[in-house]
């Protein structure tokens, strides 16, 4: 099973349609909500990424939600 991070805020649209993907897809992930964790908002900041969603599978980093590059990495 792979490993999935998201970096999200509250009002992305972008990180809601790709949490919805996960949830429909039965595939488990880890929010980080730069808007609510600091430490998260932080550590996105130094890996140089200033948009999100920032999504993590198997420590490949991909921004945005491209839901057919997702799927393709996920084996859905």
């Amino acid at each position: 099973m792979s490993k999935v991070d998201i970096f999200t805020t509250s009002t992305c649209p972008y990180c809601h349609s790709a949490k919805e993907f996960f949830t429909k897809n039965n595939i488990d992930f880890t929010e980080h909500n730069i808007s609510t964790d600091s430490n998260a908002r932080k550590q996105l900041m130094e890996k140089g990424y200033r948009s999100v969603p920032v999504i993590v599978i198997d420590g490949q980093y991909l921004v945005g939600f491209n839901e057919a590059k997702v799927a393709n990495l996920l084996g859905v």
